[in-house]
């Protein structure tokens, strides 16, 4: 952690819990995953930055929006946890997150395109339909919703 801040100007885990609205629980959790970090007193008790609230506000944006915590920890790897972050941290950060989300736009762009078309159809069966899924091609990958995984 940076130094030149004293425990003063630190969160305990359960002021960083009331204040961002998250369960400790889940702020133990972001810290394994290297999402947050604190510095520990010499009791090893957490104490965390007041930048770490922005960080756990973007992850309880992610989790609201489906995002996979894999893809915060990638948009958030640049950002660093010793300090607090510049607006060139974040504006890196902000690239990375909006890849990501432009992806999950086309994901579901096409998902809607293929709904579409197959509510259209009126045949009501993807195991028939020779639209979205000739000869039942995609019952030979496995059970499961098949479409929804991107193309490759």
């Amino acid at each position: 952690m940076a130094q030149g801040h004293s425990l003063g100007d630190r969160l305990t885990i359960g002021e960083l819990g009331r204040r961002s609205g998250v369960a400790v629980s889940a702020l133990r959790y972001y810290e394994t995953l290297g999402l947050i970090a604190a510095e520990r007193t010499s009791g090893n008790q957490r104490r965390y930055p007041r930048h770490m609230l922005r960080r756990v506000s973007l992850v309880t944006v992610a989790k609201r929006l489906g995002v996979p915590l894999a893809d915060v920890q990638e948009a958030l790897a640049t950002v660093p946890l010793d300090r607090t972050p510049s607006q060139a941290d974040w504006q890196r950060a902000a690239q990375v997150w909006k890849a990501t989300l432009e992806e999950r736009r086309r994901a579901i762009e096409r998902l809607e395109r293929e709904l579409t078309g197959c509510i259209g159809c009126g045949c009501l069966s993807m195991r028939s339909c020779a639209l979205m899924n000739p000869d039942d091609a995609l019952g030979a990958v496995g059970p499961g919703a098949r479409r929804l995984a991107p193309e490759t």
